[in-house]
């Protein structure tokens, strides 16, 4: 497959989404330095449904984020190819917005998921998605694996 082929503006969704495996699982998130938790945390997200949808914060919207001046480290469309590569990920887009409220509302996922340092009844994507009778979920992290802590390692001196 060509990676291209799994990445889509928000725009070009529409035409795609109707030929996407149902159940579909939606999950969003910066993505920026893709380490062994992420992979795990996508590869379950993706056995919740019969495709995964990933909505990667633009470069602009990881800003709003406060994870620091220079993030995200790669571009959007750099982290829009590696998660194209992963066999779990079906679909990649882009969201420019803190949160991918609106976007939820355009894709109707069946299954919204996100990483277990979420409280999912206090998120209004949880409230959105259940409006159509969709499930809200939080999967578990593994334990020792975030960018942030990645990159402060990175930028630390030898020990």
């Amino acid at each position: 497959m060509i990676l291209e082929d799994k990445i889509f503006l928000e725009r070009d969704l529409r035409d795609h989404l109707s030929g996407m495996a149902r159940p579909l699982v939606m999950t969003n998130g910066v993505f920026d330095v893709i380490h062994r938790g992420h992979v795990n945390y996508l590869h379950r997200a993706a056995e919740l449904g019969a495709s995964l949808l990933v909505a990667i914060n633009t470069d602009q919207s990881a800003r709003l984020l406060g994870k620091g001046p220079d993030r995200p480290l790669n571009s959007e469309l750099d982290r829009a190819y590696v998660l194209a590569g992963l066999a779990s990920v079906d679909m990649v887009t882009f969201f420019n917005t803190r949160s991918p409220v609106e976007l939820i509302h355009k894709i109707k996922p069946e299954i919204f998921v996100k990483g277990g340092d979420y409280d999912m009844e206090t998120l209004e994507e949880t409230r959105i998605v259940r409006s159509w009778g969709g499930k809200s979920l939080a999967i578990p992290f593994v334990d020792g694996f975030s960018t942030t802590a990645l990159v402060q390692r990175i930028r630390s001196p030898l020990r």
